[in-house]
């Protein structure tokens, strides 16, 4: 699975869109494939519109703008560093789970 993402994502890289929805792109990929992803997609789409439902975390810290959905509602609505910033989010809950959950 994960070289067939792979694949979807250089045909995305040489098509140059200016919107790309990125659903679980890196799923099935390692973590360090993921960050690999992630680098070429900043640096080859910094002028477009990225779309990216993504369950792990690392996949969206740096983001510009980070929805957070629960049964199909938007909680929240922010940048990564103010939802980070207050500590009661359900953002930061989830980000502080996963890094304890890493850390281990």
């Amino acid at each position: 699975m994960g070289q067939r993402q792979l694949v979807c994502l250089g045909r995305v890289l040489l098509k140059r869109s200016k919107v790309l929805v990125l659903d679980e792109a890196t799923a099935s990929v390692d973590t360090t494939t993921d960050y690999l992803i992630q680098q070429s997609l900043r640096q080859h789409f910094s002028g477009s519109t990225i779309i990216t439902i993504a369950h792990r975390i690392t996949s969206i810290l740096d983001i510009d703008m980070v929805a957070l959905l629960d049964n199909g509602l938007v909680l929240e609505y922010d940048s990564p560093s103010k939802l980070l910033e207050i500590k009661s989010s359900s953002f930061a809950k989830l980000v502080k789970e996963y890094t304890q959950r890493c850390s281990s």
